[in-house]
């Protein structure tokens, strides 16, 4: 019989998760929550228990089986040919509620690596499913296995996706050793699922995460770094999104509309603080109004997002590159003549206006070099 452990009311969480990792690693059966709905799991290096998720699943409704996966990064060491949109996706909608159904072509990592059996279970057509889930319990499950988890579909053999640790138990159509109950389900509505082949996307189901968003989940983001992100890259986010929406015939406020993103941040800043008073001035006489930006510090999760990072300075970029060497193709030098911006704090109104003039001149280059082809 199916025990459901209540995991917000246990004396000691730790032993639940023990529990469970000791229950997947013998081979059964165990269901957890998701951000969207209560799932079943298996240890992905036992065959015979991953068969078992097909027959919980509703066949209307496929996957059956998906690949749950505990970090982007993991994601690309499984999945090395996701392709650009799916590149922007993994990095972007997880951890979340979104499923991605990627082609076989992409299964040159380690997905290899697993069980000739599981692989046979989780490709279905030529294409295979898989997901990162953000929930707590899961996660901590996960880090305490070395491979991981499939588990089945949030659309059940025998009803609609279980939003409760009791809805689950009721709607079982396999024997599974214990359920962890960590509450109802976040959402109220389904992971969304996507299918990627190439550059190209499907929206199979809408759940969560609606179309409009998937489209701007995909933008082209643009991030510019200096210091204290109070006057260079500032200058530097505000000049580029002029100069988009003027190349693309769009207002700014529409550059998100046509699959484009210009930020800035400083590696040294502190958040919130507001811009230079000579750098709003200058941009000024050029349209650009600048006065109601907020500094915000250069984290990873920023950096994680853009698909282009310009530095002001070489040391901007190097030091971003100590830290991050895998960012090499996305951070270069705002510069391209391979120089410094040099930093106008503290300098003259002439200095700053200067200083703006080379950052326009720089955003042109780059924006001769790049294809810039508007989303409609």
């Amino acid at each position: 019989m199916t025990q459901i452990i209540d995991l917000n009311h246990s004396e000691d969480p730790r032993d639940v998760i023990h529990r469970a990792v000791q229950a997947l690693v013998e081979g059964k059966l165990v269901g957890f929550a998701t951000e969207t709905e209560y799932v079943v799991a298996a240890y992905s290096l036992h065959p015979q228990a991953v068969e078992l998720l097909g027959r919980h699943s509703h066949p209307d409704f496929p996957p059956a089986r998906i690949l749950a996966l505990k970090s982007p990064l993991e994601a690309l060491d499984y999945i090395r040919n996701p392709g650009s949109v799916g590149k922007k996706l993994i990095r972007r909608a997880w951890p979340g509620p979104v499923t991605l159904l990627l082609s076989e072509a992409a299964q040159t990592g380690m997905l290899d690596s697993l069980p000739p059996e599981i692989k046979q279970l989780l490709v279905v057509d030529g294409e295979f499913a898989c997901r990162i889930i953000g929930e707590e319990t899961v996660q901590a499950v996960q880090r305490l296995l070395p491979a991981p988890l499939v588990v089945s579909s949030d659309y059940p053999a025998q009803g609609s996706p279980a939003r409760t640790a009791a809805e689950l138990a009721r709607t079982l159509a396999v024997e599974v050793e214990l359920i962890v109950d960590h509450g109802p389900c976040r959402y109220g509505t389904s992971a969304t699922v996507i299918r990627i082949k190439d550059s190209a996307w499907e929206l199979v189901r809408e759940g969560v995460v609606n179309e409009r968003t998937v489209r701007r989940l995909l933008n082209d983001v643009f991030l510019f770094v200096c210091t204290g992100n109070t006057c260079r890259s500032p200058m530097a986010e505000a000049l580029f999104r002029k100069y988009l929406a003027d190349k693309l015939g769009c207002s700014e406020e529409n550059l998100v509309e046509h699959g484009f993103v210009s930020v800035s941040a400083g590696l040294a800043a502190y958040p919130g603080a507001g811009p230079s008073p000579e750098a709003v001035d200058v941009l000024k006489h050029q349209g650009v109004d600048l006065s109601s930006h907020e500094s915000q510090p250069l984290t990873p999760r920023l950096l994680s997002q853009a698909d282009y990072v310009f530095t002001m300075t070489k040391s901007h970029r190097d030091t971003i590159l100590w830290e991050y060497p895998e960012l090499s193709h996305q951070v270069a030098l705002l510069s391209r003549e391979d120089q410094d911006i040099t930093d106008p704090i503290g300098g003259t109104l002439e200095d700053y206006a200067n200083c703006a003039e080379d950052i326009g001149r720089h955003l042109r280059a780059i924006l001769d070099e790049l294809e810039t082809n508007p989303r409609t």
